[in-house]
Parts: C-alpha cells; structure tokens; sequence
C-alpha cells in the first residue's frame, strides 16, 4: 500500500475506529486495576502499567501481521473479527477488575489484563493494515492516548452516542470481510469485482443485523 495515498488514509481512519471502539475497555481496566494504589504513586502504576501493555502489544501485532501471511489465516481472522463485531454490540461488560494494593502487583495486573483484552485490538489492527507496517505503528501510536488518557471521554462517548458501536462494529466487520477476500486460495471466488464488494456488503449487514436483533432480543428479555 503506497504511503499517504487514499487507501493508506482510509486504512488508518479505520484503525483510529478501531482504536476507538476497542480501546475503552482496556483504559477503564487500567484504571480500576490501580485505583487501591496510593494517590501518590497511581500515576507511576498508570505510566509503568501502560508501558508494558504498549510493548506487549507492539510485539503481537507485527507477529499477527507475520502470521497473516500463512495461507489460510485471514479467512480465519476475518471470521474472528466477524464474531468479535457482533459480540461488540452484544455484550455489556461490568469490567470488574481486582485492584491491587501494592505497585508491583497492580502493574502486572494491568499488563495480564490489557495483554488478555487487547487480543481483538491485535487482529483488527493488523487486518486493517493490510500488512503495511507504517499503519500499523500508526495505529499503535494512536491508541497509546485513548488507553492512556483516554477512558472517561471514551465511555461518555460510547453511552451518549451508541451509534458509535453500531459505526465501530461496521468497520470491523468490514474489516472482517476484506481479510476474507484478500484469502489467497480464495482469488478465484472474488476475482469478480461485484462479486466481492457484493460479499463485504453481505457480511456488514448480516453482522449489524444479526447484533441489532440481539440487542433488541435483550431489551424484551430485561423489560
């Protein structure tokens, strides 16, 4: 991919969504796993905790980017990202986290938590990059003040404007669908333009459907 031509910026919007819909979590669970810390002493945890999470996390993406190159690994990570869309508009976490008491304690606590839910970063990263380096240490670099600095502004955001999901799950499913495509042995099914577009259109639909109907289910079920 030609660097900051259209489709280099176009990937890259698609990270920051990413980043932006995925991220929250991980900045919520940093900040409850240090909240028993010492005031004095929460910012060192947040930094030295954030810290080993970003290492942790620059390390599996350029291995999932590398893996991706293996035939057969982006049908498979398009269908992972497929279901971690739906489970996006699905789920409703509580994001209960053990705080720690004790700096060392809470770092790691961090780093475990943020290396355990960061895996749909991971693969959604490295799928929208498309196996460009450059968006991908873009898009880290990025996501380093969402997680960072990042939680209360993204968790207003995400409970005032819930379309924010519903726009997160689509890129990611659209996402999903173009690593599908990109399936080596595959070439022959999606040779057809239309035929290809008219797939990813399928699986962007189908996803957003198939999470609405979910919420919908759930919204009866609680009422």
């Amino acid at each position: 991919m030609e660097l900051f031509s259209m489709d280099w910026f176009s990937a890259l919007l698609s990270i920051i969504i990413i980043d932006l819909v995925l991220a929250g979590d991980n900045a919520i669970v940093i900040g409850m796993a240090a909240r028993n810390v010492p005031k004095d002493h929460q910012k060192l945890v947040i930094l030295s905790g954030t810290a080993g999470a970003i290492i942790i996390r620059v390390l599996a993406t350029f291995v999932v980017v590398w893996l991706l190159n293996i035939p057969g690994l982006h049908l498979i990570g398009g269908l992972l990202l497929i279901w971690i869309a739906y489970k996006l508009m699905v789920d409703h976490k509580d994001h209960e986290v053990d705080a720690k008491n004790s700096i060392m304690s809470a770092i790691g606590t961090i780093i475990l938590a943020d290396a355990a839910m960061g895996i749909d970063n991971v693969l959604a990263v490295a799928g929208a990059a498309h196996g460009d380096y450059t968006l991908v240490i873009t898009g880290l670099l990025i996501s380093i003040p969402l997680v960072v600095w990042g939680s209360t502004m993204i968790l207003k955001l995400l409970e005032r404007f819930p379309v924010v999901i519903m726009i997160g799950a689509g890129v990611l499913a659209y996402t999903a669908a173009k690593m599908i495509t990109s399936e080596g042995f595959l070439d022959a099914v999606f040779t057809n333009s239309i035929v290809k577009w008219g797939f990813v259109l399928v699986v962007v639909v189908a996803t957003l459907w198939a999470g609405k109907h979910k919420q919908n289910s759930q919204i009866k079920e609680t009422a």
